[in-house]
Parts: C-alpha cells; structure tokens; sequence
C-alpha cells in the first residue's frame, strides 16, 4: 500500500438517493479499494436510500462523530454524490458541523433543483401515494429509517433548492468543490435512455438525471469529459459498470476512478 493518497483527514463518501452503502458497497463500485490501496482512510455516510434532505443530514451528523472518534482525525472531506452533496451543504451550515469538516466535494449534485422532478408531481397524486407506499415499504426491509419519497422529491425542486441556497451558505474554512458529468446522446447509458431524454427536453443537457447547470456550485467548478464520444452519466460518475469508460488514452476520463484518485490527490496536496 502507498501513501500517495494519505489525506490529513479521512474521506467519507456520501452516497445520492436510491441507494445505501452496504458492507460492500455497492454504490461506490471500485473507488473505495482504489482510494484505499492510495492510503486514503474511507468511511462512508450510512443515510437512508429515499429520505429527504432534512432526515438524511441528521443521520449524517450523527455518523461524523463517530467517524471521529474512529480515525482520531480532528475534521472530514466529505466526497458526496448526487443528492447527498446537498445533505453535506446542510449539516455544515443549517446543523452547525462546519468545524468537523474540511472539505466538501460535490459530484453531479442538483444545488440548483430539477425541473424535471417539479413536472413529475403533476401526475395524480393517487399515483404518487402508491408508489411512495410500495417505496416506503421497500427501502424499510433494506434498513432505511426514515424513508420518504415524496419529501425526497418535494426537497429538491427549484424554489425549494432557491430557499435552501439561501438559508446555506458555504460556511467559512470549508474548501468547497463542484463536478457535473454529461451524457452526449441518449444512448449513452441504457439505463438512463429515457431519462436523459426528458429531462434534455425539459431542462437541458444532463448526465441522466441531473443539469450541468444544477451541478455547479461556487467557484470550483469543473465539468468532467469523457475520452470517448459517449460521455459520462450519473451512475458512471459512481463506477456503476465497474469498468473504464473506455480503452482510450489521452485527453478526458477514460476511467472514473482516476477522477476519484484526482480528487483525493488534490485534497493532500491541499494539507486536507
């Protein structure tokens, strides 16, 4: 093992919506081995797979102590997917644990709302109480807490995420950094086909699920290219396939988790 990937502080990873970290994560496919094999501490957040964002930050803060105490580190980096970068804006700034965290680095993160989501609560609310019914049911048996899916939802619309930026500020002494990923054509990831295709009709380009627009947050901000003509969707953007983007070299990611190996990187060399 090296240590080129030592970080001053450990790393958590916070997983995004549909999902929750298991023994072996499945979320995270093979970046945390590799962050591991660099040296780098790796923890993970534990919230629920569909709560909303209040709920899944107040798992969260609770987790962080742990981590902690744990790792005897005195602060985090937070590296936090999807809808988990804004529960991580929420437990630094609205539950008041900026002094625990380092860094926050988000990775296709909807800071600015989807749109998308907003036309989805115009079908008949019968439909949405079912299918909240038969989720909530669901994610119980795979341990979620508190689910929720019309809170997680309802958390991430526009004028909801307008008032959240509002009411969290990045908080003073956090580094904060933002990602966005974009599918070229629809056909880029079968499982994300129809949705890519919708939410470019509604809102513009995508990664599947969330804007390029929505995924920028701050002044660091960078939107990660493919090497290849397919781009990057947002489960590529958490090594869904487990495999590289491609067999290419050159200009672009031709496998996710040297992006991840280049986050963590930039955090040591930042003293993180």
């Amino acid at each position: 093992m090296s240590d080129e990937l030592k970080t001053k502080y450990p790393i958590v990873l916070v997983h995004g919506a549909g999902f929750r970290d298991l023994k072996t994560p499945l979320y995270w496919g093979r970046i945390p081995k590799a962050l591991e094999a660099g040296g780098a501490k790796v923890y993970y957040g534990l919230q629920d797979g569909i709560g909303g964002v209040r709920s899944n930050a107040e798992m969260l803060a609770k987790r962080l102590p742990e981590i902690l105490k744990e790792s005897g580190a005195g602060k985090v980096n937070i590296i936090a997917h999807s809808k988990g970068g804004v529960e991580a804006r929420y437990v630094a700034s609205s539950l008041g644990m900026g002094h625990m965290i380092a860094s926050i680095t988000t990775v296709a993160t909807p800071h600015h709302g989807m749109k998308t989501v907003e036309k989805l609560f115009k079908i008949p609310r019968p439909v949405w109480s079912l299918t909240a019914f038969a989720a909530r049911n669901w994610y119980r048996v795979f341990g979620d807490r508190e689910p929720d899916l019309i809170r997680l939802a309802d958390d991430l619309t526009p004028e909801k995420m307008r008032v959240f930026n509002e009411e969290n500020p990045d908080v003073p002494g956090i580094f904060y950094q933002s990602f966005g990923t974009v599918m070229k054509r629809p056909t880029s990831d079968i499982n994300l086909m129809t949705a890519n295709f919708a939410v470019k009709k509604i809102e513009g380009d995508n990664d599947g699920v969330v804007t390029v627009e929505s995924s920028k947050w701050g002044e660091n901000f960078r939107l990660i290219t493919a090497n290849t003509n397919r781009g990057i969707s947002h489960l590529d953007s958490i090594d869904f396939r487990r495999s590289r983007l491609s067999k290419k070299t050159g200009p672009g990611v031709s496998d996710i988790v040297d992006l991840y190996k280049e986050i963590v990187r930039d955090l040591k060399d930042r003293g993180l």
